[in-house]
Formats: structure tokens, C-alpha cells, sequence
């Protein structure tokens, strides 16, 4: 540590076992647990059990106060404390993760005014297929700028999807709680005068596939990319499973080739069909002639008449 004077160096270090200890009371404390409890039975499946829980947490937050009072204690009798916190910061916001489960997350965050002010105004708009939660505990004199998208269908492209539409402004105020569903809109602060100081939820329960970028003044949808972590997971599996040459692993291919994302399915079969064209046959003329979306079906019926000479000509040689 260049630049630290040896004692400085050594309170680090006689602080992280403590940190380390105090972080693990913390974890397993009353408030924490509480927490755990009020998100333990939200399905998977479904993203509004969980905001209401977070829109009932949040509509009282008393409970911030207990729950950040051992560590606020911890940092007061050490100035080397290291809270056990998952942080980001970059010019615009600094943040925390107080909360993390399966079905939801809950961070703390603040946004500089200044630097807010002397970004340049944002271009795009994003949909990012999660309902957040935000309790404002201090606004700022912020204005919230919404936009409204159609809702992600299974025969969903690109290339035909609508603009999205401009929505009434919001004024902030100290101590409002805003319910945003990102599976069909999109949200800007601007003009905030005061730092922002909000509690964030993030659902993950019933996300949509796909988080969707607009163009601001056009309302036309710029890029998509894909939301789902465990979609991506699958794909790098697929990926090792086909580099690894497994052509026994046919079942789980044909499985992911059902996946409920149009854009998994064809990430599925692409991978199958590099491992195991004459395997994957059968299910790439399903999919040109069934599938629900029509990218699907253009992009698997593009690909048949290739796949079907391949195979015919590697059976030819093994003849």
C-alpha cells in the first residue's frame, strides 16, 4: 500500500478479522432475518408479490434506522471498520446492496445533483424488465420522466416492435414511494437541484427476458439485449457441453430449445446444431415451421435446407 504509513497499514489489518465477525452478526441479526422473512414466500414465477412487500416495507422505514445501527456503532468505535456491504460507485451515484434474495434486492444509493446537472442529457430510455421499487428519502426537486412500451409477446422482434409512448412528468417529494413496472416502462431523474438520497427494491421475480433501450425523442427502440442471468448461464453451459464435443447431452439441448425466451431457444439450437447437426434436425424443422416467434421461424427455416445437405452428406460418406 504505497503511500501508508506502517501504522496505518497495520490498523487495516487488525480491522478485517472484527469487520469480517461483526459482518456475520449482522447477517444473522433479528432485522436482517426479518427481511429475509417478509420476501420467504414470493414465488419465482411472479414479480407483484414481491413489490407489495416491498411497497409495505418501504411505505415504513423505521427499520432502516435498526438495521444499519450496529455497523453505524461498529464504524464509530473504528474508523478502519469495513462494512460488509457490496458497493459501486462511479461520477453520478454512489451505492450500496443492504439486501439480497432470490426474488429481490434492496440498495441504498445517492445521486450527486452536480453531477447529474453537468452530464449530458440521455439519448435512450430503458425498459430493463424488472418492477423497482424506490422509496425518495430525499428528491432533490427531481422530476421523474416516464415512457410506456408494449409488453414483451412471444412473436416479439425487433424490427416490427412499436415506439414507445411518452408519459406525464412527476415531481418528486421527500418521502414518496413510486412503483415502476420496467417490463413496460421506462424512467429518467432529471432536473434535481439537491442530491437524491433513495432505498431502491429490485424485483427479480417475473422479470421479462429482455431489457429493451428507446430513443428518447423518437420513441423508436434503439437495441435489446438480453436480462435473464440464468438464460446466459445456460447458454455458456451449452457452449462447454458442445466445445467438450458431448453429443450424448442431446436431452438438454432439446430441453433449452423450449425455453420460454425466443432468443434462448435459437441461441440453443445454434449450439446444438455445431455439435450435432443430424441430432438437432428434427427440432429445427419443428421450430422453422412452429415456433411462436417469427424470427425463430425465419432464422431456423433460413437454416434447414444447409443443416439437411450437411446431413445428407455425412451420411453419404459414412456409407
Amino acid at each position: 500500500m504505497p503511500g501508508m504509513s506502517r501504522a496505518v497499514r497495520e490498523a487495516i489489518a487488525a480491522a478485517r478479522e472484527p469487520s469480517l465477525d461483526a459482518g456475520r452478526r449482522w447477517r444473522g441479526g433479528p432485522e436482517m432475518q426479518a427481511l429475509a422473512a417478509a420476501f420467504a414466500d414470493c414465488p419465482l414465477d411472479r414479480a407483484e408479490p414481491a413489490a407489495d412487500r416491498a411497497e409495505t416495507l418501504f411505505a415504513d422505514i423505521g427499520w432502516i434506522e435498526a438495521l444499519l445501527a450496529p455497523l453505524v456503532g461498529a464504524l464509530a468505535g473504528d474508523p478502519f471498520f469495513e462494512p460488509p456491504f457490496k458497493a459501486s460507485r462511479d461520477s453520478v451515484r454512489t451505492g450500496i446492496v443492504l439486501f439480497d434474495c432470490p426474488v429481490a434486492s434492496i440498495s441504498a444509493s445517492v445521486l450527486r445533483a452536480d453531477a447529474l446537472a453537468a452530464a449530458p442529457a440521455p439519448g435512450t430510455a430503458v425498459v430493463s424488465g424488472r418492477i423497482v421499487v424506490t422509496h425518495y428519502f430525499r428528491a432533490g426537486g427531481a422530476v421523474l420522466r416516464r415512457w410506456e412500451a408494449e409488453p414483451l409477446a412471444p412473436d416479439f422482434t425487433a424490427a416490427t416492435a412499436p415506439p414507445c409512448r411518452p408519459l406525464p412528468p412527476t415531481r418528486l417529494l421527500d418521502g414518496d414511494v413510486i412503483r415502476t413496472d420496467g417490463r413496460t416502462r421506462a424512467q429518467l431523474v432529471t432536473g434535481a437541484t439537491r442530491d437524491l438520497a433513495t432505498l431502491v427494491a429490485t424485483i427479480r421475480a417475473g422479470a421479462a427476458p429482455l431489457i429493451r433501450e428507446y430513443d428518447v425523442e423518437s420513441g423508436a427502440l434503439v437495441r435489446v439485449a438480453s436480462a435473464d442471468d440464468g438464460a446466459s448461464r445456460t447458454e455458456m453451459l451449452l457452449t462447454f457441453l458442445r466445445n467438450a464435443r458431448r453429443t450424448d447431452a442431446g436431452p438438454q439441448f432439446d430441453a433449452a430449445t423450449h425455453d420460454p425466451a425466443f432468443h434462448a431457444r435459437w441461441a440453443a439450437m445454434r449450439e446444438w446444431l455445431a455439435l450435432d447437426a443430424a441430432a438437432a434436425l428434427p427440432r429445427l424443422e419443428t421450430m422453422a415451421a412452429q415456433d411462436p416467434n417469427s424470427e425463430v421461424r425465419a432464422a431456423a427455416a433460413a437454416t434447414l435446407r444447409n443443416v439437411r445437405l450437411r446431413v445428407a452428406e455425412a451420411r453419404r460418406c459414412r456409407a
